[in-house]
């Protein structure tokens, strides 16, 4: 089945005010720059954004808070954006912050299936406000459900036409977790190829988990805090 669409105006096709998203990527890395410019452009809002993080201010999903376009993140961590200190602060945006490894284990428990699943991350502090509590093996567990989204964007560095996805070093973070959980996944890729070209054995998301998949461009791949050292 060829699931390729000619560009990101099609795989954006869609996405309405007041939607869940679900964005890969970690800090600046592995993010889908090429579908994030399109919901700018596209001017959606009142989005909920699950991801990682914020971005930073001028680039990210920090180009989407510029325009007040997210009414709620969802979200790990979120300390490079000062646009987001100042909406959270003000009341303007709603947070949910959650346990890097529990963000990640409840996306891929909404792709799986799983309904939900108790974890000790969180026990103890406001985290596990409000959420059911039981003992395993001495130890307090808090009941965590599963994330899902009307549409996760991903970003892979190869694809075939059949949705098939690959990611490189890094930037496979949170991308295969969210590519499962969305009703409708948007891969964009860096080199797109034919079906039967990749390896199965290097496939990190199969295809089945991708309904759209487009070839991106003019990928900037910013680094988020440059460190050089003598």
């Amino acid at each position: 089945m060829n699931k390729v669409v000619k560009n990101v105006e099609e795989a954006c096709k869609g996405i309405e005010n007041g939607m869940t998203i679900m964005l890969g990527g970690f800090g600046l890395c592995g993010i889908p720059e090429n579908s994030i410019a399109e919901l700018v452009k596209k001017d959606v809002k009142d989005l909920t954004c699950i991801s990682n993080n914020a971005g930073v201010d001028d680039f990210g999903l920090g180009l989407l808070l510029q325009k007040h376009q997210i009414k709620k993140m969802v979200s790990s961590y979120v300390g490079e954006n000062d646009e987001f200190e100042r909406q959270m602060l003000s009341g303007e945006l709603e947070v949910d912050l959650i346990p890097q490894g529990s963000l990640a284990e409840r996306c891929r428990a909404g792709g799986a299936g799983i309904p939900a699943f108790f974890t000790p991350a969180g026990y103890g502090t406001e985290v596990a406000e409000g959420k059911e509590v039981r003992v395993f093996n001495g130890k307090p567990h808090i009941l965590e459900h599963a994330l899902t989204a009307d549409f996760a964007i991903v970003k892979a560095w190869k694809g075939d036409t059949a949705g098939n996805l690959i990611f490189k070093a890094t930037a496979k973070n949170f991308n295969p977790l969210m590519a499962m959980a969305g009703k409708i996944t948007i891969a964009e890729v860096e080199e797109l190829v034919p079906a039967g070209e990749l390896n199965p054995n290097e496939i990190h998301t199969p295809g089945i988990f991708v309904q759209r998949i487009f070839q991106g461009v003019d990928y900037e791949k910013r680094i988020e805090q440059r460190t050089t050292q003598m």
